[in-house]
């Protein structure tokens, strides 16, 4: 099932789980812990004191009580100590153990918040590097939807080299179009310039051209009167039976298609596009299907196609990729780069505040 990054407050996530970062000691810490101790009320805490200590890395659970979520799934995540002590593998195993844990309990939602990443001063970049790690490699083999929750932007952070990336990119490409496109703007209000699909220059012409002043003036040559007109063929006239059976193949059946060549299963193909199975059973079984555009955009990635397959994939369902779109950079910048990580580019689409791909897309 899908993986999404939102921005929200985790005890008002309204999910089967949430995880709550803990203290190894059974008493109420700051930042997550203090809120969800506060909505949850004094019952979460009795819970919690009857647990009794856990283990850096390890995970326990006790019921939501007044939280919007039936369980709280408790983890004590590692301090960063400048990256010597493990802190990476245990932060990696309390992600792990939560979603061990919310698979035995039968979850069918999970919240996380990005475990490290604030009073324990691990590396935002690196707690994030972590966390979709570990979540990419559960939801690979698991059913479950995950949601990353973060309180606010300034606590989500990209590596250094992919924002530098990703930023540089859209720098040269959709900024440019932009630009241009607010040239375009400006210069079709001057009279002296051509407009688009227009023959005729508006004005007068400076007098050092030698030419006379007008009104309009036809900037292509009349035809010679002795020159022979030239043939042009007939038209063809097609019915719309005709027509209609020489249209390409739809979004749905290409897609199985490709699939199909690429030797993949279905599965493979909907996890790798964070798409649930029950969204892909509707585009198997519904050849007229219509997908959104980040779900196109979603199964070109999963396929991993180049910029021309992915721009005729997307086509048949009736989108385009261009350089005016910073959503559309932004797919174009991982094509390029050969970054098929559906994770790592919705990080990046959730970054710059663009739709992510798949998902409840």
């Amino acid at each position: 099932m899908p993986f999404e990054i939102i921005r929200n407050d985790i005890a008002n996530m309204r999910v089967d789980a949430i995880v709550n970062t803990t203290g190894a000691e059974p008493w109420i810490g700051s930042g997550v812990d203090a809120g969800v101790h506060q909505k949850a009320g004094p019952k979460l805490l009795e819970a919690r004191q009857a647990i009794g200590s856990i283990p850096v890395g390890g995970a326990a659970v006790t019921p939501g009580f007044e939280l919007p979520a039936k369980y709280v799934i408790h983890t004590v995540a590692p301090l960063w100590e400048g990256g010597g002590r493990g802190e990476e593998l245990l932060l990696r195993g309390c992600y792990r153990e939560c979603l061990a844990l919310a698979k035995e309990l039968g979850c069918r939602s999970l919240a996380f918040p990005l475990l490290s990443a604030g009073n324990l001063g691990f590396p935002r970049d690196l707690a994030l590097q972590v966390a979709l790690g570990a979540i990419s490699e559960f939801l690979m083999a698991n059913e479950l939807q995950v949601y990353l929750v973060v309180f606010n932007r300034e606590a989500f952070l990209l590596s250094e080299k992919l924002f530098r990336g990703v930023s540089s990119f859209i720098d040269e490409n959709y900024i440019q179009a932009a630009e241009a496109k607010q040239r375009r703007m400006e210069d079709s209000g001057r009279p002296d310039l051509f407009r688009r699909g227009n023959l005729f220059r508006r004005g007068r012409r400076p007098k050092e051209e030698g030419i006379p002043p007008t009104e309009d003036r036809c900037l292509i040559p009349p035809p010679c009167a002795s020159a022979e007109p030239l043939s042009r063929p007939a038209p063809v006239s097609y019915g719309l039976k005709e027509l209609l059976d020489n249209t390409d193949s739809g979004f749905s059946e290409t897609l199985l298609r490709l699939i199909d060549e690429r030797g993949m299963k279905d599965s493979e193909i909907y996890n790798r596009a964070n798409i649930s199975r029950q969204h892909f059973s509707k585009i198997r079984n519904n050849p007229a299907y219509k997908p959104s555009k980040a779900t196109a955009v979603a199964f070109a990635i999963a396929l991993e196609l180049d910029l021309e397959q992915t721009r005729d994939l997307i086509g048949r369902a009736g989108y385009a990729l261009t350089n005016s779109s910073k959503f559309d950079v932004i797919i174009m910048y991982f094509i390029r780069e050969r970054n098929y990580n559906m994770f790592d580019i919705n990080a990046a689409l959730f970054e710059f505040d663009q739709s992510l791909l798949g998902a409840s897309s």
